[in-house]
């Protein structure tokens, strides 16, 4: 799977890009049919605590799934994401089966 990680206005560190890269590899496991992954890394301007957003989008046979979380880190932002693709794709699996 083809992984591109964008983080807007600040540079993300290594340990918080392998980080999402082993999250997201951890996805083809449930289905080998992920093409690519694109993610995006942002801070809201906010003064907020929970100002940390990850956006994944990833390119699927059945259409790209698209997750947007926000937290008040990137690691939770990005575990939350991954979860919400997670039910995305075994919905999509479903619907591919016919259910």
């Amino acid at each position: 799977m083809n992984i591109q990680i964008h983080s807007v206005r600040f540079d993300a560190d290594i340990k918080l890009v392998s980080f999402i890269k082993s999250k997201l590899n951890k996805l083809t496991q449930l289905s080998n049919g992920i093409v690519s992954a694109e993610v995006y890394l942002r801070l809201d301007n906010d003064e907020e605590r929970e100002n940390k957003i990850t956006e994944i989008k990833i390119e699927y046979p059945g259409g790209p799934l698209f997750a947007r979380k926000q937290s008040k880190t990137f690691e939770e932002a990005t575990d939350l994401a991954i979860d919400a693709l997670k039910k995305q794709i075994i919905k999509q699996k479903e619907k591919m089966r016919g259910i």
